[in-house]
């Protein structure tokens, strides 16, 4: 025989639990709205509202709370500010709690530990969320992107990991493991060059949505696999922005590479510049790079060199024009000469040269069959240490052809 006593003793203790986790959740947005009374954006306004509708329902009893405490949450998630985060990631947990199978609590749970950058927590909670849907293929976009793009970086660091002696390789430290392998083994090694091609795949994934194909058009991302793909056993030459090769007569020998490279703001006069440019370099300067004019040109490759990462994703997403280039290079390549999986060397100091920046990744790469300089002899076309690096590794000049080969 059921005991009736008994089925309302464990109700009680239900309905005691429910009003403990909903009296934790009122704590800590009460905590946060102490710490931030004297701020009031509009994003906060919104938030503090939300408080108020929760505690309203609270207050009622006939009032399912549920739904506001859920709400505060993504109010907290839209205000964007790492303690807003943090509430929110809170007040998922509360939630998740609550109800374990609420498809909101898990979404809510992933996109705040998503913000906070603790991707493999942030993609647990997005599987939860997508394993309660009854099809999973209509799920909300950002999570659907969100989930791609993490389990693809999962990818990256797990297949870095089989490749690399010791423990598991992560997303803080690949960098520094990709640059210690390729030093110790070098470039014509097999591993390192999927390890550089996992790592450009990474760095493409941690900058996706900020620089989304739609925003670039047909463009497609490049990265040092790529770039190494593009001219590897070719003949590259780089052409310098200078009256004297307008005036050279080279166009048609210039034209006859089969990678030409070009940088910044240039004007091609077909007898003496040539005519074709298969990749445009532009380093961005100031303040504020994104404000700059459009990249109209024609190239089939356009590396951008930029950093740091907010101002580069926000000038390729003002600056690039969709159909001037074929690909444009991604995350990876935004630093070659300091970014560690690359080059990795100090000194040069942020006044570098496009011209030089290129010059100096094309030769890191080491697989073109040629690679020449045209009209970089005369002082001043790159910096004074630079113009040393290139005559301290010159093959050959030839100042009849205004041409230093490096190969």
């Amino acid at each position: 025989m059921t005991n009736p006593l008994a089925g309302l003793f464990k109700a009680r203790q239900k309905d005691a639990a429910r009003r403990d986790l909903y009296a934790r959740g009122l704590r800590r947005c009460g905590a946060y709205l102490a710490e931030h009374g004297s701020t009031s954006t509009a994003g906060q306004a919104r938030l503090a509202q939300a408080v108020g509708v929760l505690t309203a329902a609270l207050d009622t009893p006939a009032a399912d709370p549920f739904d506001a405490l859920l709400q505060v949450g993504e109010r907290a998630l839209e205000a964007g500010g790492p303690d807003e985060l943090r509430l929110a990631l809170d007040l998922a947990e509360v939630s998740a709690a609550l109800r374990q199978r609420s498809k909101g609590a898990w979404r809510l749970r992933g996109l705040a530990l998503d913000g906070l950058g603790r991707d493999a927590e942030a993609l647990e909670s997005y599987e939860r969320y997508l394993a309660l849907l009854p099809d999973p293929a209509h799920a909300a976009p950002r999570v659907a992107r969100r989930t791609a793009t993490l389990r693809g970086r999962r990818t990256c660091l797990a297949e870095a990991t089989a490749l690399l002696p010791g423990p598991a390789v992560t997303a803080p430290e690949f960098a520094a493991r990709v640059r210690e392998h390729t030093a110790r083994h070098g470039l014509g090694d097999p591993g390192t060059r999927r390890l550089l091609d996992l790592y450009g795949r990474h760095q493409r994934l941690v900058e996706r949505e900020a620089v989304a194909e739609e925003l670039i058009g047909a463009s497609t991302p490049v990265g040092a696999g790529d770039l190494r793909a593009l001219v590897a056993d070719r003949a590259v030459c780089l052409v310098a922005n200078a009256a004297d090769v307008a005036a050279s007569g080279l166009g048609a020998e210039i034209d006859g590479y089969d990678v030409v490279v070009r940088c910044d703001s240039f004007r091609l006069r077909a007898e003496g510049t040539g005519e074709r440019t298969d990749l445009h370099a532009v380093t961005l300067r100031g303040d504020s790079p994104w404000e700059g004019p459009a990249w109209t040109r024609r190239a089939g490759v356009r590396l951008v060199f930029g950093d740091p990462a907010a101002a580069w994703r926000r000038a390729v997403r003002e600056r690039l024009v969709p159909g001037a280039q074929g690909q444009v290079g991604d995350a990876s390549l935004r630093r070659p000469l300091t970014d560690p999986a690359l080059l990795g060397e100090g000194g040069w100091g942020p006044a570098t040269s496009t011209a030089f920046t290129v010059l100096r990744l094309l030769d890191f790469l080491d697989v073109s069959a040629r690679l020449d300089l045209v009209g970089f002899a005369p002082p001043g076309r790159l910096r004074p240490e630079e113009a040393e690096w290139v005559m301290d590794h010159a093959q050959h000049v030839d100042d009849s052809k205004m041409r230093i080969a490096l190969r």
